[in-house]
């Protein structure tokens, strides 16, 4: 068959043309009852239906994709590989091989009506492996596709050519260029694989179909290897990049999707090219996309939507001017319809931020699922700064993957995490048998606990020392900034900035101890610390009624009360001056953070019971959250209390959760509520926040009877989840957050 030439299609590719294809298309799919006829979603506010913008096709695909057909199709790397054990190739070599060979015989999948086409298809990949490698993938990152997506591959493949022809270069690093340019021939292999599916597709479809398929054929020809033109080829483009990488396994953040994709869109209205419905719908296959993994693995406790595709939103460039353009509101559209979790999405606000985006987005926020979240991008860029990086880069944060700040396309990015509760169970010896120790004044028993979390703290950057120097990963390498221009990988110190974070969570938690020992033992002298301790040894048991007394009669950290607060505020402060003590050595850089992201959970066995009433093993505050149930007063005193700390001393950052209660943000009130939050957030000076519109009861139901939410998404920390794919735990972590009523 004839291809029709790309330039005469695009004459034809105008508004009236995408929309009329599409229409064609919807029309010659056949119904499916078991997709067809069940809803797209399952929304936890049951008091609102999302507007319908998008057509029949489009839904169509999001439900298969949803209902995970794709991910049940999926399939190992099970062929013959050979480099895999031959010593004449390099590590790298054999990744760039092993590349190739994925871009030969992975299968190609692509739905009939599909927009933006490519799949990730094997199975490895989904479990963080590269697959014929059995080797670890790369993850916590956001990859540099913004500045890949200017230049295309061509550009990139220049690029790494001009560097192999200067000096300056080892063995090691002509080496891994090398294997870059091999991995761009398979990720072009795997291009021209999908546009041939697609022909052999046109020999049998009707005139009509033969047209939708070459205006995908016409993308791909040009995309990814060349910049795009158009919106709807920028949007391929950065699919097919992306999709690349989760191919060979790699997991990474998109980045600012509206950055990047706002002036294509933005020349394509202008030039009558697309209509902003016709933008909408080929935005909303891009999404519908990011899901196609569902279904795929066996049961994870931490739920099936965790592979860190997070998208940041609106705020501030380099230049200081505002991103906010129609790409933005388009993405917004899409969660409010689709209540597709999978790209969990984060808005930067900050005090200038349009009414509209706010309004905006607390209208998305209260149909529930937890996915869109907020930074407050103003106390960002001023902890960066002042931890050192230059005020262009940092007002270019996006974040890893999950909600810890990055400055994407140049970090190679991970970090530790710590249990700072159990370092005081430590000192007070509530685990042991030993003599009790014997702390004469508070102040005492202070000091000797931030003596251990400094001792902890020490430990833990010996070990950070000596972590890097392993596999250079180049096909992640490729998309950050140093690795082409130092010849070294992406785990091997080539990135501009290496980022070992120092994480350490449970301090609402310690905090609530610390006063309780503080007003209890020694300034009321209601008992001894050893007679308190030896009760916290046996788990309260025959001291109900104190514990009671305890939990009731004690305003924890989350109620805006001056003395918790101000006890959290101190431990704050110790431990980000001792993280600042060193900030980088041996070239990898040490920002403090503040998360438990789930690991609340792992903890479970190392705890002992807690002076502020907790019993052993109980599932405590998640990352910088209050410990569940104890925020009483609503949930403004939540945020007030989180903002009293000075989170520019926290470069890394931290995150609150609050969870509202559906019926209490009903009608206009309830989104001014919203926004009401959205804004004191900002003006207040907090770091991260996400919200959740979901009733308890709700969740409660679904843990009961799976079968009837199969798309329930919730937010747990950095992702969302569908609530019925988390283990028992993790859902009662969830169910245990305090409702909050606005």
């Amino acid at each position: 068959m004839k291809s029709i030439d790309r330039r005469d299609f695009l004459k034809t590719s105008t508004t009236a043309g995408l929309g009329a294809l599409m229409l064609g298309m919807s029309r010659k799919i056949s119904a499916n009852n078991a997709i067809d006829h069940v809803p797209l979603s399952w929304n936890t506010n049951p008091h609102f239906v999302a507007p319908k913008r998008l057509n029949n096709l489009t839904h169509r695909l999001a439900k298969i994709a949803l209902h995970g057909e794709h991910g049940r199709r999926m399939v190992r790397a099970k062929w013959e590989f050979k480099a895999k054990e031959e010593d004449r190739f390099s590590p790298n070599m054999k990744y760039a091989l092993a590349a190739m060979s994925i871009a030969k015989n992975a299968p190609i999948r692509i739905e009939k009506g599909e927009i933006i086409v490519g799949s990730a298809t094997l199975l490895e990949a989904t479990f963080h492996k590269v697959p014929l490698l059995d080797i670890d993938s790369t993850s916590h990152t956001t990859l540099g596709f913004d500045q890949v997506l200017k230049i295309g591959y061509n550009g990139l493949r220049k690029k790494i050519e001009t560097r192999l022809g200067e000096e300056g270069l080892d063995e090691a690093g002509v080496d891994l260029l090398k294997s870059m340019l091999l991995i761009l021939d398979a990720a072009k292999e795997w291009n021209n694989r999908n546009i041939a599916y697609l022909e052999n597709a046109m020999t049998k479809a009707t005139p009509e179909e033969q047209l939708f398929f070459q205006s995908v054929i016409s993308t791909l020809q040009h995309v990814p290897e060349n910049p795009p033109t158009n919106f709807r080829e920028a949007v391929q483009s950065l699919w097919s990049m992306y999709a690349f990488q989760r191919l060979m396994g790699n997991w990474s953040g998109i980045g600012r999707l509206d950055e990047m994709l706002g002036d294509y869109l933005k020349n394509d209205l202008q030039n009558g090219v697309l209509t902003l419905d016709e933008a909408r719908e080929i935005l909303a296959h891009f999404w519908i996309k990011g899901c196609e993994w569902i279904g795929n693995t066996e049961a994870k406790s931490s739920g099936d939507a965790q592979f860190y595709q997070n998208i940041i939103l609106g705020g501030i460039d380099v230049n200081g001017k505002e991103v906010t353009n129609e790409v933005t509101y388009l993405v917004l559209d899409i969660i409010e319809e689709l209540h597709i979790s999978d790209y969990p999405t984060a808005v930067r606000l900050n005090g200038n931020s349009p009414e509209k985006l706010i309004n905006r987005i607390a209208e998305v926020q209260r149909h529930g699922g937890g996915i869109v979240s907020i930074y407050n991008e103003e106390v960002v860029i001023e902890g960066l700064v002042k931890f050192g990086y230059p005020l262009e880069e940092a007002r270019a944060f996006t974040n890893d993957g999950c909600w810890e700040v990055i400055i994407p396309g140049k970090t190679k990015f991970w970090y530790s995490p710590m249990d700072s509760l159990v370092l005081l169970h430590e000192i007070l010896g509530i685990k042991s048998s030993a003599e009790i120790p014997d702390y004469p004044d508070f102040e005492s028993l202070y000091t000797a606990y931030i003596k251990r979390l400094e001792a902890d703290i020490a430990n833990l950057n010996a070990s950070i020392d000596g972590i890097y120097n392993s596999f250079d990963h180049p096909l992640a390498a490729m998309f950050v900034e140093g690795c082409i221009e130092n010849g070294r990988g992406y785990d091997n110190k080539g990135p501009k900035y290496n980022v070992m974070a120092i994480h350490y969570g449970g301090f609402a938690d310690t905090a609530n101890s610390l006063l309780v020992l503080k007003e209890l033992v020694y300034e009321q002298k209601f008992m001894g610390l050893t007679e308190f301790i030896q009760i916290l040894r046996i788990n309260w048991e025959g001291n109900e009624p104190l514990r009671n007394l305890i939990r009731h009669r004690f305003e924890f950290y989350g109620n805006d009360e001056a003395k918790s607060d101000a006890m959290l505020q101190r431990i704050f402060n110790d431990y980000t001056d001792i993280v600042a003590n060193v900030k980088e050595r041996n070239g990898i850089l040490r920002p403090a953070g503040i998360s438990t992201f789930g690991r609340e959970i792992e903890w479970l066995p190392q705890r002992a019971a807690s002076p502020f009433g907790s019993k052993k093993e109980e599932v405590l505050a998640t990352n910088f959250s209050p410990s569940p149930g104890s925020d009483k007063k609503g949930p403004t005193a939540v945020i007030k209390s989180f903002c009293k700390m000075d989170f520019t001393r926290l470069p890394n950052g931290a995150t609150m959760e609050l969870k509202l209660l559906p019926g209490s943000v009903t009608g206009s009130n309830g989104i001014k509520a919203i926004a009401g939050l959205l804004k004191s957030f900002v003006k207040l000076r907090g770091f991260y926040m996400h919200l959740d519109v979901v009733d308890s009861a709700t969740l409660i139901d679904a843990q009961k009877h799976p079968e009837r939410y199969p798309n329930l998404p919730v937010r747990i920390a950095g992702w969302s989840a569908r609530f019925t794919t988390l283990d028992k735990h993790w859902q009662d972590m969830i169910i245990n957050r305090t409702q909050q009523i606005v």
